[in-house]
């Protein structure tokens, strides 16, 4: 995963921990351990981009090729 892509891309949207795991419906501590690299599901990728407002064309950019 690039290095905290996702901190960047919440952070310029204005959006705490709290607020994207709530619209992502997954938990504030998914989004804590994706943002210090750990990988996720790719059903989790899916619905924080969702959450975003992303195509799913942006989950390699955001999430990188090995998660």
């Amino acid at each position: 995963m690039k290095r905290n892509a996702l901190k960047r891309l919440r952070e310029s949207q204005l959006l705490s921990k709290s607020e994207l795991a709530r619209k992502a419906e997954i938990s504030p501590i998914t989004i804590s351990r994706i943002e210090q690299g750990l990988p996720c599901r790719l059903e989790t990728q899916r619905k924080i981009l969702e959450a975003l407002e992303l195509d799913l064309s942006e989950r390699e950019r955001l999430f990188g090729k090995h998660t």
